[in-house]
C-alpha cells in the first residue's frame, strides 16, 4: 500500500502499469467509496531541458481533455484530472477482467469466432476514437481488457495523441510512439500517423489471436520494424486451416504495407466482420467475447448469479400509487436581460438582439481560464445572432468566425474547424490575391485539420499549394516542408518522403547551423529510416 492521497480524495494502492506518460495506480476514491485507476505524470523527474518537461505537461493536459471527449462503452471513463504538487494526475474507471494477452494464453488456440467478436468490438471503439480525431498508436493485447460479461474495453489512451502540431512534433525525432510488434510501416518510419495505423495494429492483433503469435518477430526492435516494412505476413490459414477464407483475406488487407490499400476505416472493417459474427447459441463460458452478440445487453453472468443467491425469496411489496401531478411552480424571470446576458449564448439560445461586446468579453474570460469547450459553445451560439444583426460579411462576424475556428482547433475539434476555415478562405480569396497572408493562414490551418483527420492526400495538396508563397518566411517554409515529408511517409511514399526531408536538412543546416533542434531532429529521423531500409 502506498498511502499517498492525490487531489485530496484518491488514496494510491498499487502500481498496475508504467510507461512513457508515467505510472498507473489502483486507488480508492474516499469521496464516492469506489476503486479507481490513477495515472500520474511527473514532469519534474524528466531528464533534458525544461522545455521538454513543459511540453510533456502540455501533452498530458491535452490528453486529459480529449480523452474525456470520447464517450463509448468500450473505453474507460475519465472521472477527474488535475495537479497535486509537482505531479499531474488523470483519474479513470477501474476495469475488472483479464487483459487480452492473458485471455489468449488461457484459451490457446483461441476460437476464431472469439477473435471475430473481439475485433468487431474494437472496430466500434476505433470508429469513436477516430471521429474525435484521436489515433491510439499503441493498440495491442495488453491494452485491451475482456470483462466478465464478454465486453471488450480499450485501455491506455496515454500514448494516444490528438493529431496536432505539438504532438506531431513529439513524434518526429526518429523514436516512434508505440510497440514495435504492432507498429505500422509508416509509423515505424516516423511519418505522420493516421487512423490507418490503428487498423494495421488491429490486423496484427487479429493475426495473433488466430495464430497464437504476432506475424513479425525479431531479437531487436529494429529487426521487428524492418520486417514490418519488407516482409509479407504468413497467411493465417497456413497455420489454422479452419479459419474462414474471408477472415484471412481481411487480415491480409489490414496488414498491407501501403496504408492506402487497407480498409477505408473501422466502419468498413466491421462490415466485413459482420457476416462472421455468431447469430445464435449460448456463450461458452466466463469472459466469452461472443456474449455481447449472442445475448446483447444481458446482465453480467457472475454478478447476476451472485445477486440471485443473495436475495431471499419473499413476495415483493406492492408498488406505491403515484400521487396526481401538482401544478408546476412558476419560474422566476432570469436576473439579467437576455439581450445582454452572455450566458444565453453558452446555452445555444441566441437572443433577439446581441450585445456582441459583452459576449466577446465573456469568451475572452473563458479562454484565459482554459475553458475551451465553453468558449466554443458560446461562439457557436453567438455567430448566427451576430450575423443576423451585423451581416454575414461584416468585420465583426469575420473576427468571431476566425476566433471560433481557432478555438475549435485548440479544443481538438478539427472536423468542425475545417468548414469554418474553408469559408473564411473563400471570403478572403474573393477580396485579396492568392498571396494574401491572411488567406494563406486560413489555408495552412485547413491543411493542418486535414492532416489531423487522416486526409493525407488532401493535406499534401493544400500544403504544396501554400508553400511557394512562403519563400520570404524560412521558418514557416521549413515547417510546411517537414509536414510534406512526413505526410509522404504516411502515404507510403518512403523514397519521396526521405528525399524531401534530406533536402530540408541541407537547407536547415545552411540557415541555422548543424546544432539547431530542426537539423538535429531531421538527422535522427533520417538515420532511423536509413537503418530500417538498409538492414538485411
Amino acid at each position: 500500500m502506498n498511502g499517498r492521497v492525490i487531489g485530496g480524495r484518491y488514496e494510491l494502492a498499487t502500481v498496475i502499469g508504467q510507461g512513457g506518460m508515467g505510472q498507473v495506480w489502483t486507488a480508492y476514491d474516499g469521496r464516492l467509496d469506489r476503486r479507481v485507476a490513477v495515472k500520474l505524470l511527473r514532469p519534474a523527474t524528466m531528464t533534458g531541458p525544461a522545455t521538454a518537461a513543459e511540453e510533456l505537461r502540455r501533452r498530458f493536459v491535452r490528453e486529459c481533455r480529449v480523452t474525456a471527449q470520447v464517450d463509448h462503452p468500450g473505453l474507460v471513463t475519465v472521472h477527474d484530472a488535475g495537479s497535486d504538487g509537482d505531479d499531474l494526475y488523470l483519474v479513470m474507471q477501474y476495469v475488472q477482467g483479464a487483459d487480452l494477452a492473458d485471455h489468449l494464453a488461457e484459451h490457446d488456440p483461441y476460437p476464431w469466432e472469439w477473435a471475430v467478436c473481439v475485433a468487431a468490438q474494437l472496430c466500434a471503439v476505433l470508429a469513436a476514437v477516430h471521429a474525435v480525431p484521436i489515433v491510439h498508436r499503441d493498440l495491442k493485447p495488453r491494452n485491451v481488457m475482456v470483462r466478465p460479461d464478454g465486453t471488450v474495453t480499450v485501455l491506455d489512451l496515454g500514448v494516444a495523441s490528438v493529431l496536432d502540431t505539438d504532438t506531431t512534433r513529439l513524434t518526429q525525432t526518429g523514436s516512434p510512439i508505440g510497440s514495435p510488434a504492432y507498429m505500422a510501416p509508416e509509423q515505424a518510419m516516423g511519418g505522420a500517423v493516421g487512423p490507418a495505423a490503428d487498423l494495421y495494429a488491429l490486423g496484427i492483433l487479429l493475426h495473433e489471436l488466430l495464430s497464437g503469435n504476432v506475424p513479425f518477430q525479431g531479437s531487436t526492435a529494429l529487426g521487428v520494424l524492418h520486417r514490418h516494412l519488407h516482409e509479407p505476413p504468413v497467411p493465417v490459414r497456413q497455420l489454422r486451416p479452419e479459419v474462414p477464407e474471408a477472415l484471412e483475406a481481411l487480415v491480409l488487407r489490414l496488414l498491407a504495407k501501403d496504408p492506402q490499400e487497407r480498409a477505408s476505416g473501422a466502419h468498413e472493417v466491421y462490415e466485413h466482420l459482420l457476416p462472421l459474427l455468431p447469430a445464435r447459441g449460448v456463450p461458452a463460458g466466463p469472459m466469452d467475447p461472443t456474449r455481447p452478440f449472442l445475448r446483447p445487453h444481458a446482465p453480467w453472468p457472475e454478478r447476476a448469479a451472485a445477486r440471485a443467491a443473495a436475495v431471499p425469496s419473499v413476495p415483493a411489496p406492492p408498488l406505491p400509487v403515484p400521487a396526481p401531478p401538482s401544478a408546476p411552480a412558476p419560474v422566476p424571470p432570469p436576473p439579467n436581460d437576455p439581450r445582454t446576458d452572455p450566458r444565453v449564448f453558452a446555452r445555444g439560445e441566441p437572443p433577439a438582439r446581441t450585445d456582441v461586446a459583452a459576449a466577446v468579453d465573456e469568451v475572452k474570460r473563458l479562454l484565459a481560464e482554459g475553458s475551451l469547450t465553453q468558449a466554443v459553445d458560446m461562439l457557436g451560439g453567438l455567430l448566427p445572432a451576430a450575423a443576423a444583426e451585423h451581416g454575414e460579411r461584416s468585420p465583426v462576424v469575420r473576427i468571431l468566425r476566425k476566433q471560433y475556428a481557432s478555438t475549435l482547433m485548440d479544443d481538438g475539434q478539427y472536423r468542425r474547424a475545417l468548414p469554418e476555415l474553408r469559408r473564411l478562405a473563400e471570403d478572403r480569396a474573393a477580396e485579396a490575391g492568392p498571396g494574401d497572408l491572411q488567406l494563406l493562414q486560413f489555408r495552412h490551418d485547413a491543411a493542418l485539420c486535414l492532416e489531423q483527420l487522416g486526409e493525407t492526400a488532401a493535406a499534401l495538396a493544400e500544403f504544396r499549394a501554400v508553400l511557394p508563397h512562403y519563400e520570404r518566411e524560412p521558418a514557416r517554409a521549413f515547417d510546411v516542408r517537414q509536414r510534406i515529408g512526413l505526410l509522404l511517409l504516411a502515404a507510403g511514399e518512403y523514397a519521396a518522403g526521405q528525399d524531401e526531408l534530406q533536402r530540408l536538412l541541407f537547407d536547415a543546416e545552411r540557415a541555422y547551423g548543424p546544432y539547431h533542434h530542426l537539423p538535429v531532429d531531421l538527422r535522427r529521423a533520417l538515420d532511423h529510416q536509413r537503418q530500417l531500409g538498409q538492414r538485411s
